[in-house]
């Protein structure tokens, strides 16, 4: 793990120096000769000098002295034997380099050791590497500018030679003589320019400021009432507008007025007001009269029309008619004139207005069924309309539904003497006025709520229903959380049902209720240890609930079988002389089946058998069960008394599993004692002893 931090760290080391460095140094290894495959000291190189070089660059020093490769330092592969040419070599990264991010000085010190890596080993620093195994070492110092030409170099020693150029170069992005003008080109909010060979910044078209980053508006474009974010735009500042920004807008409202700064109203010539709204010569620029009334301006904005003769109205608008009033009657025609009417009258009438009739009831006057009655000695008359209609000759038919009385979209039936609506579904009323509601049957289910609308309904649906009844499940009932106080809710997706985990101290169906409250103080030597208490707590609570369980169980047994006990006793206490039931009522009523008498009971030979026994024999059987005296002789006198009986009185239960004997006692008692013999696969044996 340590091993791959230590990595990660040189990796973003290697890549911020690359990125941040700010120039190059380049060093190009071209030959290098070692013709005798000699070591500095003289020994030789078995069977070849493998030779690698160690790089470090350092600042400028005058005489070269060992010490930090301030400037950095590199160590090259293995480049070949004895003698080579770095150029011939494949997998070689050439020339090499090493980045810096400071101020180039413009000098340097420069050491190239050529050391020997026997048996395939080469050293990953310098650090490690064996100084006996040098074969050569060549030092320079000297001034550098930087540029793009490389400078070629030869060093030799007592029996090497090594060729190499070198050169210092800017970094992309960075320019000057120094390598520290940083100019990157760009087109984006922060500016918009290219860069120079000398690193000065060079504007894109439209652009202009130190850093290009301010637009050039559009030409003509007021340098006070306008601006522009993108080059050729002119957005005007509030209160000015036109193409430069050169107009004022008026006050808001403003009718008919201009404005020299923003938000003024000054009126044109006949206008006035605070918005110049309010005409001071209405009459000339609208001239509102017509039918050749004469207009007068009576105030700002306002004016008065005299109508000529026959036209009323604000304007002068309306032509007056005087046939408007219906003045004629009896169905007499109306002529208007110009401040008059004429009357036409009808047949049989006469008068101004038609008033006076010429006919009598003789001339059947009365139209569909209207009954004729004389006025004036005959001189006139008048007619009684049938229902249905009207007019002074019930000419006219009274139609109920011209006024059109149904609402909302009935349909209306003249019946003569009535009017009757056919409503729309989900209407109702004489009128069909009253709108039904819809949600009377609540058909929103799963706690929807409803609301009427017209002719049908909506329902509101709970979490996780849907459906126009609210009856369609959808999604999963953990979705909706239903478990509380941190419980793990599981199921409720296709069930239509969940099951909630609770966590400790909590219980319920949605883990609702605490169980009790726990307040644990925890010590540090106490974290692991067992919860004794929360135990103990639980089986004393379930122990009570068995005792609880135990008293009930007992309470209802004890009032279902009050005397259970009592009624198996065999011994003929005060308790069973109660219970004894005389000779005399133990009759066997059902004359169909006779009563079955087993003297012996391991002589008789019992068949089930689905004979009926008398519903009130039984009901005395089963009310008298006692025990018997428990003694072995009365036992086997009974049953000796049995066998002389010559006519065995056999009594069989209405149930076939049921079997009844009777046990014979001494001839002096006249009671019947009750024994509970036996009970076999649910079978009863009742015996009787007489």
């Amino acid at each position: 793990m340590a091993a791959l931090r230590i990595f990660g760290s040189t990796f973003l080391f290697m890549i911020f120096q690359q990125v941040s460095c700010s120039g190059v140094f380049q060093l190009e290894l071209q030959e290098f000769e070692n013709s005798d495959g000699l070591l500095a000291n003289g020994k030789s190189c078995l069977p070849d000098c493998r030779t690698f070089f160690w790089i470090c660059l350092k600042h400028f020093q005058m005489v070269v002295s060992p010490g930090p490769c301030t400037f950095g330092s590199v160590v090259t592969p293995v480049l070949g034997t004895n003698s080579f040419s770095v150029k011939a070599l494949e997998g070689f990264s050439s020339p090499l380099k090493l980045p810096f991010n400071f101020t180039w000085p413009g000098t340097f010190s420069l050491i190239i050791e050529a050391f020997h890596a026997p048996s395939d080993y080469l050293p990953a620093a310098a650090g490690s590497i064996d100084r006996a195994l040098s074969i050569s070492q060549f030092a320079i110092q000297r001034p550098l500018a930087v540029g793009e030409a490389w400078l070629p170099d030869v060093q030799q020693g007592p029996q090497t030679q090594l060729r190499y150029s070198y050169r210092v170069i800017c970094s992309e992005h960075y320019y000057g003589e120094s390598c520290t003008r940083l100019c990157k080109a760009r087109d984006d909010t922060f500016g918009h320019y290219v860069c120079e060979p000398d690193g000065t910044l060079t504007c894109l078209p439209g652009w202009t400021g130190e850093y290009c980053s301010d637009p050039i508006c559009l030409t003509g474009c007021s340098e006070i009432n306008g601006k522009c974010k993108k080059p050729g735009e002119c957005i005007c500042l509030p209160g000015w507008q036109g193409r430069f920004c050169d107009e004022c807008i008026p006050h808001m409202g403003c009718r008919h007025g201009s404005c020299k700064i923003p938000w003024q109203c000054i009126c044109d010539e006949g206008w006035g007001g605070l918005f110049c709204d309010q005409d001071l010569n209405y009459c000339t620029h609208h001239k509102p009269c017509k039918n050749g009334a004469t207009c007068t301006n009576t105030g700002q904005g306002s004016y008065t029309c005299s109508c000529k003769p026959g036209f009323s109205g604000v304007d002068c608008e309306h032509k007056i008619s005087e046939c408007d009033s219906n003045p004629c009657r009896n169905g007499g025609s109306c002529t208007d004139m110009e401040n008059s009417y004429i009357c036409e009258c009808p047949q049989g009438y006469y008068g101004v207005h038609c008033e006076n009739s010429a006919l009598n009831c003789a001339d059947s006057p009365c139209f569909n069924g209207g009954t004729c009655r004389e006025r004036e000695l005959g001189a006139s008359y008048t007619c009684v309309c049938p229902l249905g209609f009207t007019g002074s000759n019930c000419e006219k038919k009274v139609d109920r539904c011209t006024s059109n009385p149904c609402l909302n979209g009935g349909q209306c039936f003249d019946l003569g003497h009535t009017r009757v609506c056919r409503c729309r579904s989900g209407f109702t009323g004489p009128k069909c006025e009253v709108n039904i509601n819809d949600c009377y049957r609540n058909p929103c289910s799963n706690g929807g709520s409803c609301r009427d609308l017209i002719n049908d309904y909506d329902c509101t649906c709970m979490a996780g229903y849907s459906g126009k009844n609210c009856d369609v499940r959808i999604g999963d009932e953990c979705a909706f959380r239903p478990c509380q106080n941190g419980g793990t809710c599981h199921g409720g997706r296709y069930d239509n049902n969940f099951a909630c985990a609770c966590p400790y101290g909590f219980m319920g169906s949605r883990c609702e209720f605490t169980v009790y409250p726990v307040t644990v103080t925890q010590t540090p030597d106490e974290d692991n240890s067992f919860p004794w208490v929360a135990i103990f707590m639980g089986a004393g609570l379930v122990a009570l609930l068995l005792l609880f369980c135990m008293i009930v169980m007992v309470v209802r047994h004890i009032r279902k079988h009050p005397q259970q006990d009592t009624e198996t006793m065999n011994n003929l206490s005060d308790f069973q002389k109660d219970n004894l039931i005389p000779a005399s009522q133990l009759k066997n009523t059902n004359k169909k089946k006779d009563l079955e008498v087993n003297c012996g009971l391991e002589k008789s030979n019992y068949k089930r058998k689905n004979h009926a026994v008398d519903f009130n024999l039984m009901k005395d059987l089963t009310g008298g069960i006692i025990g018997g005296t428990g003694k072995e002789e009365k036992f086997h006198k009974g049953e000796k008394c049995l066998e002389e009986e010559k006519s065995p009185l056999h009594l069989h239960s209405e149930k076939p599993e049921c079997r009844i004997s009777t046990i014979c006692s001494p001839r002096d008692s006249m009671y019947q004692s009750i024994f509970v013999i036996a009970e076999e696969r649910n079978e009863c044996i009742i015996a009787t002893e007489v």
